[in-house]
């Protein structure tokens, strides 16, 4: 038996030379993903509403939605918005109904601020009634450090 530690040249030899590897490292980029994520997640719903509204708290549990809400919003001056575009009341009807397609089952929120009379919601939610919407709702806040009411169990006694 024998053992040769001779240059044959078709023999692999035992060092390697260094190759360079022309790989993209993908760590830095993912951590800077996950960095943008939070920080989106944590932004988006500061992000939601526009004009500022000192809303009025209640005790009546949030609503579950699917789609996009249209918000109408009057603020302390009185001012109407349709997202965050202040027009009149005469404009903001017409726009609904080209926003929506005429759809009357399109869910539209009022939000009205707590220092304006409650005539100024009610005529904005009349008009948007009258074009033929059936689902508007008003948007509340929930006093602080209150939890929303849990639903109760009914029982058969």
């Amino acid at each position: 038996m024998g053992f040769s530690t001779g240059g044959n040249p078709r023999t692999k030899s035992t060092r390697r030379k260094a190759h360079i590897v022309a790989e993209i490292n993908v760590t830095p980029m993912v951590d800077v993903m996950l960095v943008l994520l939070i920080i989106f997640m944590v932004t988006a719903p500061l992000l939601t509403v526009g004009v500022p509204v000192d809303l009025p708290k209640t005790n009546a549990s949030a609503m579950g939605e699917q789609d996009k809400p249209l918000t109408v919003t009057v603020d302390s001056n009185g001012t109407i918005y349709l997202q965050e575009t202040p027009l009149e009341l005469t404009v903001l009807v017409p726009r609904l109904v080209a926003i929506t397609g005429s759809n009357p089952e399109a869910r539209i929120y009022v939000r009205g601020d707590k220092g304006i009379s409650y005539g100024q919601v009610m005529e904005v939610m009349g008009a948007i009634n009258a074009a033929g919407f059936k689902k508007v709702a008003l948007i509340s806040e929930l006093p602080q450090g209150k939890a929303p009411p849990t639903p109760q169990a009914k029982t058969g006694k």
